[in-house]
């Protein structure tokens, strides 16, 4: 029987060197010896630069669609398709369901299981609930020493409340009267004779505690772009945003002004050199960092922001030293201190390890019970400690999704 392993790592690790040092054999001597490959998104990223640079299409999807043009469920099935053709003696598997739905989770589980009885594999994971079943042997790293670790007790493990400080007051307060804020009425959406949308009929009300759920392309991105972006689809439908309905006359940066929003993919490539105060400050701007003198007002709200996230000792710090879970609660103190009517979290806790999913978490049920902001949580993921009131799940179909809220 094959001792497959799964090393259990949180962000603060340096994944790369761990890769790098498990396919040279100085993790596991016996891998030396045998023909390995590996599943990882640091893979799929070099094919689709071969094929930006070079034309080189050495994998393609069941569509035969290049990665580069692909959803991310396409490229993983494509990629596994692809190692399992050569045929290796270890796969080393590495994050296997990032940004994949429930049912694709499912496939690539089972891809997995039935590979694990010719095939050794070993398995990187940040979350505990992802591990495979078949694998009994769980490592972490201390340092940079892997050690033997029970992913039981991590279930024991208990935190005391993170933020205890009270959220700041509104800024300025929007109307009270607008009630629902986002009103969808019998909206259906077609992208070149493709239908997206069937009919959908959607309410959110002020302070309510919504998630978006559905399959890869069910339409999740469609709904937001007509409520945040600029979609051309939105015009000529039956959508009410905040009262106004929809190509009325209102512009897509009145808009935002009433919308607090974050996605896991804003600060990718992002190198500016900003402080973590200035970060914060510059979502009265809807900018991403500092470029207008704040008013003392605003600089207030910050600096009580920068006390609920235990921040203000390092605010004059520089933001993209934090880790990938503190940036994010920077993010959301950015997208919460004009205190807007509501607040969009797009696949939020994407690449979060189990410690940082919870602290953020935190903070937004926080959110959720101290103010009135609502709140549109995206996601296929029911994130564990999250607690949303109200779920509204999309199923896709040949005719468009349709959607239907769920019971929690």
């Amino acid at each position: 029987m094959k001792t497959h392993r799964a090393i259990y790592i949180s962000n603060t690790d340096d994944k790369p060197k761990l890769i790098n040092d498990i396919c040279l054999g100085l993790i596991f001597e016996e891998l030396s010896l045998l023909k390995h490959a590996l599943f990882s998104e640091i893979t799929l990223n070099k094919f689709i630069e071969e094929e930006i640079l070079h034309g080189q299409y050495n994998v393609v999807t069941d569509t035969k669609n290049s990665l580069l043009n692909s959803s991310e469920g396409e490229r993983k099935k494509a990629l596994l398709n692809h190692i399992i053709s050569q045929n290796p003696d270890c796969i080393i598997a590495d994050n296997i369901f990032g940004n994949l739905d429930i049912e694709k989770q499912g496939i690539i589980e089972q891809t997995f299981t039935e590979l694990s009885y010719e095939t050794l594999i070993i398995q990187i994971t940040n979350r505990k609930e992802e591990i495979l079943p078949f694998i009994k042997n769980t490592y972490k790293l201390e340092g940079e020493t892997l050690v033997v670790y029970n992913i039981e007790e991590l279930n024991h493990e208990k935190r005391s409340s993170s933020f205890v400080e009270a959220l700041p007051q509104p800024y300025r307060s929007f109307s009270e009267n607008i009630n629902p804020l986002v009103k969808f009425n019998n909206v259906s959406v077609k992208y070149n004779d493709r239908p997206i949308l069937n009919n959908i009929s959607w309410e959110i009300k002020r302070g309510e505690f919504w998630q978006l759920i559905g399959a890869n392309g069910s339409g999740k991105s469609t709904i937001l772009s007509m409520i945040y972006g600029d979609n051309p689809k939105a015009y000529g439908q039956d959508i009410t945003l905040f009262g106004v309905k929809k190509g009325s006359g209102e512009s897509v940066w009145d808009l935002k002004k009433k919308i607090g929003y974050f996605s896991s993919e804003m600060l990718r490539g992002f190198k500016r050199l900003d402080a973590i105060g200035n970060m914060i400050v510059s979502g009265f701007f809807d900018s991403v960092g500092l470029y207008k003198e704040p008013t003392k007002e605003q600089i207030k709200i910050t600096e009580q922001w920068l006390h609920v996230l235990k921040m203000y000792d390092i605010r004059k710090q520089n933001f993209l030293e934090l880790s990938k879970g503190h940036q994010r609660l920077v993010l959301i103190a950015r997208a919460m201190v004009k205190h807007p009517p509501l607040l969009i979290l797009d696949e939020p806790t994407n690449g979060l390890d189990d410690f940082d999913a919870q602290l953020f978490s935190e903070l937004i049920n926080k959110i959720a019970n101290e103010t009135d902001t609502a709140i549109l949580y995206v996601s296929h993921r029911k994130e564990a400690g999250l607690n949303p009131s109200f779920i509204y799940k999309l199923i896709p179909n040949l005719s468009g999704s349709t959607g239907k809220q769920e019971i929690i």
